[in-house]
Formats: structure tokens, sequence, C-alpha cells
């Protein structure tokens, strides 16, 4: 089972936390299911953000990417598999 870890950080603290059910190709969808039901505005999705996801898995969103104030420092949204199944790098150092 998949699922999506997603972190409301103020002043290096974790203020508010959930964890959703998920796949990898509903992930997105679910984060803006989760940010509803946590009373969070939806914050714009850049291909810094995609990029992000897609090469590690997590995306880290700040105040700024938001059209609202928010009260927070930084909003973090990590894709957590279950499966046991291992990533290998594609990192050429990583090879040996």
């Amino acid at each position: 089972m998949a699922r999506i870890w997603i972190r409301v950080i103020r002043h290096h603290r974790i203020v508010q936390q959930t964890t959703v059910p998920c796949t990898w190709e509903t992930a997105q969808s679910e984060f803006n299911d989760a940010l509803h039901a946590l009373d969070i505005a939806r914050p714009l999705w850049l291909n810094k953000h995609d990029h992000e996801f897609e090469s590690f898995r997590r995306t880290t969103f700040l105040p700024e990417h938001f059209m609202e104030d928010v009260n927070f420092d930084r909003l973090e949204m990590e894709f957590l598999d279950d499966t046991d199944r291992k990533r290998k790098s594609q990192d050429p150092r990583n090879q040996f």
C-alpha cells in the first residue's frame, strides 16, 4: 500500500500532518483532497515540484507558492511506498 504524507511546518516543527492512501498516479489528486480536508489553500504546482516529486518522491511548498497568505513556513508532501521493492539510483557513481 502506498500513501502520501503531508506535513505543515512552522518554526521547524510539524504543526499539522496527515497521511492519505493513494497510488503513484493518483497522488496529486489525493494531495488536493487532503489539503481541502486540512483547510489549506492549494499551492501553485510548478515544474520544480514535478521534477522534485518524480526524482525524489517528495516536494516542498513555500509561502510564495500560495495565492493566499498562509501561517506556516513550508508544506511538505512525500510519497511513501510500502512495497518492499528497492529503487535503484540512476547516478553512475553508485553503480559499484
